[in-house]
C-alpha cells in the first residue's frame, strides 16, 4: 500500500478539504498521513475521521513572531517533517509553502512523487507585494517543475500556470462538499427572531476584508425596509464590526462560525447565498470560492461579484444572479434583481448543479491524477 504524506502549514482544525482528499485517498487504497503543525491544546498525533494527523511540535514555537523568526520556525518545521516522513512513496503539497517539504523527501528518495495542490493563486494573493511577491514567484518557478502533478482549484489559474510555467495544464479540482440532498431548516428565524416574511441573505466564511463584508454591512445597513436582511456567519478580524452594526440596524444579524458537520443545516436555513469577493487580486478575481457550492449544495441560489470565475458558473448553470458592479450599488441591485426571478425555477437549476458540482465528482479527477502516479 503506497503510503501518502498531505502536507499542510497549518494546524488542521479546520481544513475541510485536506480532510476530503485525505478520506478520498484512504478510499483508493492509499495509505495518507496529514502532517500539520502542532499548537497548544492539540495532540501530535490523532485520527480525524478515519484519517491519521501527525502534527509536527516546533522547539522555536514558543519564540516571537517576528518575519525573521518566522522563517527559522518554517526551516525547523521543514526538516522535522522531512525527516519524519522520508520513507512514504508520495509527498501531497498544499499550498506553495509545503513544496519544499515534497522537494527535500524527493532529493532523499529518487522515486519518491510530489503533487502540488495550489489551493489558490499562489503568487497572486491579496496583499501579497514587493520583495516578498517576487521571492514567492522565483520559488515557485524553481520548485514546480520538480512537480509530477499539479492540481488547481480554477479553469482560469489552470490556464495561467501552464501559461507561465510552461508545463501541462494542471488538473482541475473543485472545492466542492460531499453531496447531500439537504433538507431546508430554519435556524436563523428560530436564533435570530427574524420573520417568515423576511428575506434572508446570507454571508458565510471568513470575516476578513476583500471579501466584500464591508459593501455588504453599508448596503443593508440604508434600506428602506426590514423585508431583506444579511446573516454574517463566521469567525475573523470584522466580528466586531459586524455586532456593532446589527445592535444600530434590525436590517443585520451576525451568528457565529458553526462545524463543519452541521455547516448546511445553517447554511439551508436562509434564502439566497452571497459570496461578493472584492477584485483587489487576481487569486480573487479567478476564485470559486467552497462557499459557492456550499450554498448550492444547502439548496440557495447565489448573489456573487462581477468576477470571471464566478460569474461563469452562475450564468452557465443559471443558479443566480452577477452584480453587474462590484459596488454597494451594484449589489443592492443583484439582490433586487434577484427577487424578481421565479425563486421555484432557480432552485431547480440549483438542485441540478449540486449533482454536478460534489466531492464525488472530484474525487474521480483525484482518481486518475493518482492511479497516472
Amino acid at each position: 500500500m503506497k503510503k501518502i504524506a498531505n502536507v499542510v502549514l497549518n494546524d488542521f482544525t479546520n481544513d475541510s478539504r485536506v480532510l476530503k482528499i485525505s478520506k478520498s485517498l484512504s478510499q483508493l487504497g492509499f495509505e495518507p498521513t496529514v502532517v500539520a503543525m502542532c499548537n497548544d491544546g492539540l495532540l501530535e498525533k490523532e485520527n480525524v475521521s478515519g484519517v491519521n494527523v501527525h502534527r509536527i511540535k516546533l522547539m522555536t514555537r514558543p519564540w516571537p513572531k517576528w518575519k525573521p523568526i518566522q522563517f527559522v520556525k518554517y526551516i525547523e518545521f521543514l526538516i522535522r517533517s522531512s525527516l519524519a516522513f522520508r520513507k512514504v512513496d508520495i509527498i501531497h503539497c498544499n499550498d506553495l509553502n509545503a513544496l519544499p517539504v515534497g522537494l527535500l523527501i524527493k532529493l532523499v528518495g529518487r522515486d519518491k512523487k510530489i503533487v502540488y495542490d495550489c489551493h489558490e493563486y499562489e503568487t497572486e494573493i491579496n496583499g501579497l507585494k514587493g520583495a516578498e511577491k517576487a521571492a514567492k514567484k522565483w520559488l515557485e518557478r524553481k520548485l514546480i517543475r520538480y512537480a509530477d502533478t499539479v492540481i488547481t482549484v480554477s479553469d482560469s489559474i489552470a490556464n495561467d500556470y501552464a501559461r507561465i510555467y510552461n508545463i501541462p495544464k494542471p488538473y482541475l479540482v473543485l472545492n466542492c462538499p460531499e453531496y447531500h440532498e439537504q433538507p431546508k431548516r430554519n435556524f436563523f428565524r428560530d436564533k435570530l427572531n427574524i420573520r417568515t416574511d423576511q428575506t434572508i441573505f446570507l454571508y458565510q466564511g471568513g470575516l476578513s476584508k476583500g471579501r466584500g463584508v464591508e459593501l455588504l454591512l453599508e448596503a443593508f445597513s440604508d434600506l428602506d425596509s426590514d423585508k431583506n436582511v444579511l446573516v454574517c456567519m463566521g469567525y475573523g478580524p470584522l466580528e466586531g464590526l459586524i455586532q456593532e452594526k446589527a445592535q444600530e440596524h434590525s436590517t443585520v444579524f451576525f451568528h457565529e462560525a458553526v462545524t463543519s458537520d452541521v455547516l448546511l443545516n445553517y447554511t439551508s436555513s436562509a434564502d439566497y447565498g452571497v459570496s461578493f469577493i472584492e477584485d483587489s487580486c487576481l487569486s480573487y478575481r479567478y476564485c470559486l470560492p467552497n462557499k459557492v457550492f456550499e450554498y448550492l449544495m444547502a439548496g440557495l441560489p447565489v448573489l456573487t461579484s462581477n468576477l470571471f470565475e464566478m460569474k461563469q458558473l452562475v450564468e452557465k448553470e443559471g443558479v443566480g444572479i452577477v452584480a453587474e458592479e462590484n459596488t454597494v450599488e451594484g449589489f443592492r441591485n443583484a439582490v433586487q434583481a434577484s427577487l424578481n426571478q421565479n425563486y421555484d425555477t432557480i432552485q431547480k437549476s440549483v438542485f441540478s448543479a449540486r449533482k454536478k458540482y460534489c466531492w464525488e465528482d472530484q474525487e474521480r479527477v483525484l482518481k486518475e491524477i493518482y492511479h497516472a502516479l
